[in-house]
């Protein structure tokens, strides 16, 4: 059973470390959460670390260099582990071949392709339309707010060519501060229903959380899974994860199913416990918002 919490520091002396997701947890798309970032910073005074863990297709480092547009400041996290980065070095590694079809918005995801120097011989990747492709790179839509249908033609395309699909964000929406916008997830989903191959790297999937551990190795800090906490507000993609790696999770309701659960300030029990149960995927823990 879920136990619903009022604040991060009831339970926080519990855990050495933190997975934080970010979208819809420490900021809206728009503005950080002054409250979120005030509760990560007390966690950190008193010993505790942070990973922010996100199914951003960004670089490690374009995150950290977006999150002061938000408002995020730096003394509220100690890394960054990111969809994009598990997902980069599976292609330059050759998940998907060596000419690929992409799918973004190449000004926002350009970085996806710069060089990772942690792969020795990294595979020649080039950029070439669907019919030319061995497979293709999705970082999202070309336009987060279209129809999915408009996604369909390029994808039956590359099914019936037998290419494979690198999600490099397997989050299906995200809301940016009111807005509603799609994600890679998406289109990795609908080309999974249609017969095709897709491979994720970000939350819920394992890639992901064994570059967080790393992380948090390369910093010095070996943290136990017992005493690791995920936070985030995805049901299917931060709770579902957490699940998977057997730990502990601080399901954010204010998020993506603050509907679903009646958020205002805090969920309502009996529609968390409906809703919860209808995911079939239980919280350790549950919050209205990170505080």
């Amino acid at each position: 059973m879920t136990r619903i919490i009022t604040a991060l520091s009831e339970i926080s002396a519990n855990y050495d470390a933190l997975f934080v997701d970010l979208w819809g947890c420490v900021h809206n798309g728009i503005t950080a959460f002054d409250e979120a970032v005030a509760a990560l910073r007390d966690y950190r005074a008193n010993g505790g670390f942070v990973v922010l863990v996100t199914n951003s297709p960004k670089p490690r480092a374009g995150v950290m260099a977006q999150l002061p547009d938000f408002g995020v400041p730096s003394d509220c996290y100690d890394t960054i582990a990111t969809s994009g980065d598990s997902a980069r070095a599976a292609m330059y590694t050759g998940a998907v071949g060596n000419k690929v079809f992409f799918m973004g918005e190449w000004e926002r995801d350009a970085g996806f392709f710069e060089p990772m120097e942690v792969i020795d011989t990294p595979a020649p990747i080039t950029r070439v339309p669907v019919s030319e492709a061995e497979g293709i790179v999705c970082c999202g839509p070309f336009d987060p707010m279209a129809d999915p249908d408009t996604w369909r033609a390029d994808l039956m395309m590359a099914k019936q060519l037998g290419q494979k699909l690198l999600c490099a964000n397997p989050d299906i929406v995200v809301d940016r501060g009111e807005e509603r916008e799609w994600c890679a997830g998406a289109i990795a989903k609908m080309y999974t229903e249609m017969g095709g191959e897709s491979l994720y790297f970000g939350k819920p999937h394992p890639p992901i959380y064994d570059l967080a551990r790393r992380r948090m190795l390369a910093e010095g800090r070996d943290v136990r899974d017992t005493r690791i906490l995920a936070i985030g507000d995805g049901i299917h993609t931060d709770i579902r994860g957490a699940q998977g790696e057997d730990i502990d999770s601080l399901f954010i309701t204010g998020g993506l199913a603050r509907e679903d659960t009646g958020t205002t300030n805090q969920p309502d029990p009996k529609a968390l416990s409906a809703f919860v149960e209808k995911e079939i995927t239980t919280p350790t823990f549950a919050i209205g918002y990170l505080r």
